[in-house]
């Protein structure tokens, strides 16, 4: 989670320059769970939008088997993934909660779909400066796909620590 500067997501050009991981952190992480899904098919992963109580900011949209996740920071376990989000989000906002919800592919990249879920407002790829989506599949690219055993039954789980061992091993980039 990073919290931006005033200004910045209103000014399309300064979005569209923050760096790769801020901006699919701040505003563009549900194209680039679209890019996901779009890409990897095959491995069971879904769409989750961390939909924060009312009153509080820190959406954020990743992609699970239920096990593995995915986002800005790459892979990591879920569970990980969501600790580290409460964490920040209790850092920043005394109280700060929230709740998990799936997401339908579609809805990912429609801004009139996803206005039907009370709290969620997504941009189009197309309504960043430049068409969000291809850079988004350029940034899931650094990573390859999911790590083995995600997305099949008895497949393996990995945890902060096995990422890191396959991140040494090659098995999984760490841009």
């Amino acid at each position: 989670m990073f919290r931006l500067k005033p200004g910045i997501k209103s000014d399309p050009v300064k979005r569209w320059n923050l760096p790769e991981r801020v901006f699919f952190a701040c505003g563009a992480c549900h194209i680039l769970a679209y890019a996901f899904l779009e890409t990897y098919p095959e491995h069971g992963f879904h769409a989750v939008w961390i939909r924060p109580a009312e009153g509080f900011t820190g959406n954020h949209v990743f992609v699970s088997d239920g096990r593995i996740a995915f986002d800005f920071h790459g892979y990591r376990c879920e569970e990980a993934l969501v600790a580290h989000h409460w964490a920040k989000g209790r850092l920043w906002w005394a109280g700060w909660d929230g709740t998990l919800l799936s997401l339908p592919r579609d809805v990912l990249i429609s801004e009139a779909k996803s206005k039907a879920y009370d709290g969620l407002w997504l941009r189009e790829p197309g309504q960043f400066l430049h068409d969000a989506l291809p850079r988004a599949r350029a940034f899931l690219a650094r990573f390859g796909p999911p790590p083995s055993g995600a997305g099949q039954a008895g497949g393996t789980l990995l945890d902060e620590a096995g990422l890191r061992r396959q991140i040494g091993a090659g098995a999984v980039a760490d841009p």
